[in-house]
């Protein structure tokens, strides 16, 4: 008889370590993205100021408008993958347009105290965009089958085993409840044939492959969805007529969804296994908190300096996952494993280095300006929470060994022709791994202009930026990995006005 699936929630259930060193390195880098102006400039706009996107390198940045101002902003994201595996190179192009900021300041100014302005503002942040696909298919020496022997090796028989009047989906979620996530995806190799016990006993922990081959063929597509967020209260004053201090909490709201497909064939003739498909579904959602200070000075007419401290973010975040499998030998209710059974899984904490910004401008009047800021982010201080979960604290260890310090280089011009400004920009960001080899080096260019018409402004940006990165298809069992040539390209268009 066919069953009537419905949506099933696990709670408590160990993850084993699957928060791993991917996830911090996904919630603590962060795209130069925000309003045209900034984007256009490269971000280099610590000593600057006036700029809605401007308070999230330097809060002091808000007490530089002279006006009460509201700003919004949208952006088309184009990333372009090209991705090597084994020898083949295929190409992935995907387009996504967002609202991506919007914000607004309040001005008060006084003639009878020190304190020449006062300025109050708020501003909505998209950090990073994780619209992105990209599409791998070649051949390998390596096997899903490896992946699903690596969990089972020490782990009984018996519990792979659906028990006598047992529907699968329930020993599917009964068995990552009880014996945790390791120990489920071993039940999905076992339940789809592609794995064996040595010995049929139900006490046997050692298990060999049923598919046979010097090399298979793979697809694979890995598609995510869904942004990092943040939300800014800031307050900032300028003291006289050369210092400006300010302060902003952050609230950052996190939505991630990453679907990878896998089709697997090209086995030796005489082995049991011919197909494999293997797809897994993870949707991740939470919130984070984070602050800043910062100060620019105006030593001079023309030449301004800036510095400021970006706290970390500590993120609470939960994931949910969902599988399903098929191969030759797969049992024959092997189907009622899929996308309607969910693993929700425990919080967990992620707390994102901590950043200090120093910066310079040479502003020539109403001519036009030069702005450099660098950054300074140590990713070894990264880490999961809580430490008491062992799997978490060895990972931890691992991202101290593996990770390091981010040097960061970001140089903006503008040049003014009357209402017209003509703007460009250079950014360098260094791997956030020791050897470079997984993340290479990120180098972005750009440019833009804009018109001012007085009471409002509009301006436009175009952004392109470029990193290789090596990417494991799967983080156990297997080392195949795919080496992708990244160029993300944005053009923005943001609207201000004065009030």
């Amino acid at each position: 008889m066919k069953r009537v699936l419905t949506f099933i929630v696990v709670l408590s259930c160990t993850f084993v370590s699957a928060q791993n060193i991917n996830d911090v390195l996904r919630y603590s880098i962060e795209e130069t993205q925000g309003t045209a102006r900034f984007q256009a400039m490269g971000g280099a706009f610590g000593a600057l100021g006036g700029d809605f996107s401007a308070i999230q390198v330097n809060p002091a940045g808000s007490a530089v408008f002279n006006f009460s101002e509201f700003s919004i902003t949208g952006s088309n994201y184009n990333r372009d993958n090209e991705v090597l595996f084994g020898n083949s190179l295929n190409s992935t192009d995907i387009n996504s347009v967002e609202l991506n900021q919007v914000g607004g300041v309040f001005v008060f100014k006084s003639s009878d105290s020190p304190w020449k302005k006062l300025a109050l503002a708020f501003n909505y942040d998209q950090v990073r965009n994780f619209d992105n696909e990209f599409f791998a298919s070649g051949n390998t020496v390596q096997g899903i089958d490896n992946y699903f022997l690596n969990f089972a090796q020490g782990v009984e028989l018996g519990p792979l085993r659906v028990q006598d009047g047992e529907f699968i989906e329930d020993a599917y979620l009964d068995i990552g409840s009880s014996l945790g996530f390791g120990a489920q995806q071993a039940f999905l190799g076992f339940q789809a044939g592609l794995i064996e016990p040595t010995i049929d006993d139900d006490t046997n922990t050692a298990y060999f492959s049923n598919a046979l081959y010097d090399s298979v063929n793979q697809e694979y597509i890995q598609s995510t969805s869904g942004y990092n967020s943040k939300f800014t209260l800031n307050f900032a004053g300028q003291y006289q007529e050369s210092l400006y201090i300010g302060a902003a909490v952050n609230f950052h709201s996190v939505l991630f969804e990453q679907l990878t497909l896998l089709d697997e064939n090209g086995y030796d003739p005489d082995s049991p296994v011919q197909f494999t498909t293997f797809d897994n579904f993870l949707r991740t959602e939470g919130y984070g908190f984070s602050f800043s200070v910062g100060a620019i000075a105006k030593l001079n007419e023309a030449i301004r300096i800036g510095g400021s401290y970006q706290s970390p973010t500590w993120y609470e975040l939960t994931d949910d996952t969902s599988q399903r499998i098929n191969s030759t030998l797969a049992v024959s209710d092997i189907n009622f494993i899929d996308f309607n059974i969910v693993n929700l899984f425990e919080d967990y904490s992620i707390k994102t280095p901590s950043k200090i910004t120093g910066s310079a401008a040479v502003v020539f009047g109403k001519d036009g300006l030069i702005s450099f800021d660098y950054g300074y982010q140590d990713f070894s201080q990264a880490e999961l929470t809580p430490n008491l979960d062992p799997s978490f604290a060895a990972e931890n260890d691992f991202i101290a060994n593996t990770l390091g310090v981010v040097n960061s280089y970001r140089i903006g011009g503008e040049f003014r022709i009357d209402q017209v400004s003509l703007r460009g920009g250079y950014r360098y960001e260094e791997s956030p791994y020791e050897n470079g080899e997984i993340i290479g080096d990120l180098i972005g260019y750009s440019g833009g202009i804009g018109y001012n018409f007085g009471p409002s402004r509009l301006d436009l940006a175009f952004v392109r930026t470029e990193r290789d990165v090596n990417e494991l298809l799967f983080t156990s069992g297997l080392d195949s990995s795919v080496d992708i040539n990244q160029i993300n390209t944005n053009i923005t268009l943001s609207y201000s006005f004065k009030f």
